[in-house]
């Protein structure tokens, strides 16, 4: 609707210059520290996948996979790497999807699951929530999303591209969590490539093999494909020095590739590293949903029939509720481990975060439609 990517819309929403710089600060330094911890676990994830089905060391496929990225990224064309990328998902979603069927899994249990959400026993049950939230709605990928999108395209046809985009990532999304029931607690990948291959036979490893390894290595692409975007996006006033062939554009994602290369050289463990990755990019998450939402009711911008709608907003309002509400319960949970503390009432803390989560989207809100009749009365 505007023409510019989410980071310009941003920076041109923001008038004082003061503010601006804060702002930018804000969501730009936010979404970066993001990419980089999810990155390290994009480089793990894919090597995991890897050392399924090949018996050599995992440091020298940590090289191989940050070098083929490297050339992938080092292509100039967007549109070439999304395509690549794509394939490469599609072909992911189908053996995911084809493991979860083999394994027969009870049709009731999963409606079940699709409407009635059940939040694991223990103090990692939100962790978790926050980390699946983390990872199936990046907050990086609004950036990427808004840098490599067609700006030709009209609106309908955008919004019909992503709701078939959404869906399928969904269902491959289900497809991976029915595929890790086969174990009852993960403490390891080789855990699960057997008990897969104690179900659908040989072909099991390898099936995670490849299902991992097409995952992280897509996401080990476009990560930092995200941080230069980002980065352009946000502090790249001048496009014409920003370019995807430049050295500005290519030292961004040069430098987060080689920071998770060394990080994954380091000997992390995947499964605890891509868990805390996936919630810290949850926590980052509520941050860039409030500008999103502002954004996209702002008609300076979007223009008088490119705001949301009621419909759009109360549903976007949800989601700013609920991410700041997991997102500031997993805060809380930090500090008292860290502190090594107990918390007495439990339950009034979750009061306490409703409260300021409700606050917080209810601000919004009352913004937004002052806004919206500001605009109308001086026409």
């Amino acid at each position: 609707m505007t023409g510019m990517d989410l980071g310009q819309a941003i920076r041109r929403s923001v008038r004082e210059r003061k503010g601006r710089s804060l702002v930018l600060l804000l969501v730009g330094g936010s979404v970066l520290l993001g990419i980089a911890a999810y990155q390290t676990g994009n480089i793990l994830g894919a090597v995991s996948g890897v050392v399924l089905v090949a018996d050599l060391p995992p440091r020298l496929f940590i090289l191989i996979i940050g070098l083929l990225a490297g050339v992938l990224l080092s292509v100039p064309s967007l549109r070439i790497i999304a395509r690549l990328l794509g394939g490469l998902v599609g072909i992911m979603g189908v053996v995911f999807l084809l493991a979860a069927i083999l394994m027969k899994p009870s049709v009731p249990d999963i409606l079940s699951g699709l409407v009635i959400p059940r939040i694991p026993a223990g103090g990692s049950g939100g962790l978790l929530i926050l980390g699946l939230i983390g990872t199936t709605v990046v907050p990086y990928n609004l950036f990427l999303g808004s840098g490599i999108s067609e700006k030709s395209q009209k609106l309908r046809e955008m919004r019909i591209g992503l709701a078939v985009a959404v869906a399928f990532g969904g269902i491959i999304s289900m497809a991976v969590l029915v595929t890790g029931s086969a174990v009852d607690e993960l403490t390891g990948f080789s855990q699960l490539a057997e008990a897969l291959s104690g179900i659908l036979g040989g072909a099991g490893k390898y099936i995670l093999g490849f299902g991992l390894f097409a995952a992280g290595f897509t996401s080990a692409v476009t990560a930092p494909l995200a941080a230069a975007l980002t980065t352009r996006s946000v502090w790249g006033k001048d496009e014409q020095k920003w370019t995807t062939s430049s050295i500005r554009f290519r030292s961004v994602w040069l430098l987060i590739l080689i920071l998770s290369m060394v990080l994954g050289l380091s000997d992390l463990e995947p499964i605890p590293a891509i868990i805390l990755a996936q919630a810290l990019n949850g926590l980052i998450l509520p941050i860039i949903s409030i500008y999103l939402l502002l954004l996209v009711n702002n008609r300076s911008l979007m223009g008088r029939t490119g705001t949301n709608g009621w419909i759009s907003n109360s549903l976007m309002a949800a989601v700013v509720f609920v991410t700041l509400l997991i997102g500031l319960t997993n805060i809380v949970r930090s500090v008292t481990r860290i502190y090594t503390f107990e918390v007495s009432n439990w339950d009034l803390v979750m009061t306490v975060n409703i409260l300021i989560s409700l606050v917080v989207v209810i601000g919004l809100l009352i913004i937004i439609i002052v806004r919206t009749r500001t605009l109308k009365e001086n026409g």
